[in-house]
């Protein structure tokens, strides 16, 4: 059962003959009412103290949840990241393998091109060469054959040279 420092104060006691000195029982009923009151108003004094730590207590702890929850997001985040990155990087570099297959090969192919082309050049250039050199041939046995021919009416012209006269030299090739 619970006293209140109002029920102290109220309290009566019965008088007796003989009794109790009621004054010093008064005056000490107030003051174990005075000290009742004051460790009440203490009391809850620290009741509200600890309510209020708690309700703290309980935010810090809320926000500490937060925090690690946080945390726990910000790593996962940034290994999902790294991950990612990583990924990129692989395709990057992949992509960047296939580009440089690609243009070896592009390469490879236009050396190839270029070699026919050089070859097909060489072709040309033997087929003009032989052409130049059967057309200079000819050209040399026809200068053979029209020298030869010279000489031979040369020859022909001195054997009828005293038979021949200027003009009629001049007749027979049409000289003015």
């Amino acid at each position: 059962m619970r006293i209140t420092p109002i029920e102290i104060q109220q309290h009566q006691f019965k008088s007796r003959l003989f009794g109790y000195d009621t004054a010093a029982v008064d005056h000490f009923l107030e003051m174990l009412a005075d000290e009742l009151e004051r460790l009440h108003k203490q009391n809850n004094e620290l009741k509200e103290s600890l309510a209020r730590t708690r309700s703290s207590l309980d935010q810090l702890r809320d926000r500490e949840k937060t925090l690690q929850e946080t945390l726990m997001t910000a790593q996962q985040v940034t290994e999902e990241l790294k991950i990612n990155a990583r990924k990129e990087a692989e395709i990057v570099v992949a992509e960047a393998h296939l580009e440089g297959e690609r243009v070896v090969r592009d390469a490879n192919e236009r050396r190839v091109q270029l070699i026919s082309e050089i070859q097909e050049i060489r072709r040309q250039k033997m087929t003009f060469e032989g052409g130049l050199r059967a057309l200079i041939e000819n050209h040399l046995k026809l200068m053979d054959i029209d020298a030869l021919q010279i000489e031979e009416d040369g020859y022909q012209a001195r054997l009828l040279e005293p038979l021949l006269s200027d003009k009629d030299i001049d007749e027979q090739f049409n000289f003015p």
